[in-house]
């Protein structure tokens, strides 16, 4: 991925399956086991807003939020690979810089997180879905 030098980023290979789990421990520790099921979480952990099973804002106002964001580190991953990355100096981090494609399914639903786990943002391969932002 071509990202800009002033991000300093750095790929953290592998890294997807553990920040797909902390994410899910972080955002979704209100929901019981039943309820992650019955939202389908398992398919997609953006149902978590889909379904509405948290307060979180959506399309043009979660872009707004996101962008507004004190960044100073986070991580860049996916819903099905494990590619992710590290971002530093990331306070001017946009959504012109996300490594996303919303036609091509393999980079389709991608999450940002705050390495503090404050907050989260979400883009879906559909486009009626999202996308969303978390904050907590």
């Amino acid at each position: 991925m071509n990202f800009r030098k002033e991000l300093q980023v750095l790929a953290i290979p592998k890294w997807g399956g553990y920040l797909r789990k902390s994410w899910e421990n972080i955002f979704t520790d209100h929901l019981s086991t039943e309820q992650k099921e019955e939202i389908y979480l398992d398919s997609f952990l953006w149902h978590l807003c889909s379904w509405e099973a948290v307060n979180c804002t959506i399309k043009g106002e979660a872009i707004e939020l996101f962008n507004q964001q004190k960044k100073d580190k986070c991580t860049i991953f996916y819903q099905y690979i494990d590619e992710a990355y590290l971002v530093e100096n990331a306070k001017s981090l946009g959504i012109q810089d996300l490594p996303y494609d919303r036609l091509h399914m393999f980079y389709g639903d991608i999450y940002v997180m705050d390495w503090e786990l404050k907050w989260t943002f979400m883009m879906t391969h559909e486009e009626e879905c999202g996308p969303y932002f978390i904050s907590r």
